[in-house]
């Protein structure tokens, strides 16, 4: 599986990496400014339509990573929080067990 989350992160940064070259790439071009940004738009509405799958799966098998992870951080709060009660009824009840000696 680590292999798998490997070449998923891989892809999604090479697909990042491309993404950011195209923008850098159009915007530090020396054309006018409403040509870059029609030209921009087209790089980025080509790359859509070609990668969409691979967009989506993606972005489902992050959502799915995101569901996982949040789901241990929720057990493991619940398990911390009940953790901290059972030492806090520990000690009330060690406290109650107690006899102090007024006199």
């Amino acid at each position: 599986m680590s292999e798998k989350n490997n070449s998923i992160s891989f892809g999604l940064g090479l697909i990042a990496g491309v993404i950011g070259g195209i923008i850098t790439g159009v915007l530090y071009a020396p054309k006018p400014g409403e040509e870059s940004r029609k030209e921009l738009k087209e790089v980025i509405t080509d790359l859509r339509e070609k990668h969409s799958p691979e967009i989506k799966e993606a972005k489902k098998q992050a959502l799915e990573s995101i569901d996982l992870a949040k789901y241990k951080l929720e057990r493991q709060y619940r398990k911390l929080t009940h953790m901290l009660k059972s030492k806090k009824l520990r000690k009330a009840k060690e406290l109650e067990d107690t006899e102090y000696d007024l006199n």
